[in-house]
């Protein structure tokens, strides 16, 4: 049996964040801002950029797939047998942003890293809040 897209979970985290596109976009694609919210990386916001996402129980192998700044920026995420894409999309507000992220690609027998993931991006989301708060 083959595996069609429409059989592989996402696990999608949006939030309204009190702050512009700007200055998530820049938490999103600063590598020294990156390593605060979520892990230690070589990252750049260019088109095809390899990088590494690095934390203590491994690492992640990504490479960018999309870059419109303040608006969309998207990569490959792949660890421990998992092939998946992370899709930010910022939308400016009356407020603020709001703030989406979709990680697709989890595949039906792989349910502990998709747990994970839920798990893992509602602190990486409280983390990047937190660097929201008082990065200028």
């Amino acid at each position: 049996m083959t595996l069609t897209s429409t059989e592989t979970l996402s696990v999608v985290v949006e939030r309204h964040v009190a702050f512009p596109p700007e200055k998530i976009w820049r938490a999103l694609t600063q590598p020294h801002l990156i390593e605060e919210w979520l892990m230690k990386n070589d990252f750049r916001p260019v088109l095809h950029h390899i990088f590494k996402l690095s934390a203590d129980w491994g690492a992640v192998d990504c490479k960018v797939l999309e870059v419109e700044p303040n608006r969309t920026l998207s990569y490959t995420w792949a660890a421990h047998g998992l092939e998946s894409v992370v899709i930010w999309t910022l939308t400016p507000t009356s407020t603020g942003t709001h703030l989406r992220m979709e990680q697709s690609g989890f595949r039906p027998d792989q349910q502990q890293a998709y747990n994970g993931a839920r798990f893992g991006w509602q602190k990486f989301f409280a983390n990047l809040e937190q660097v929201l708060a008082r990065a200028d």
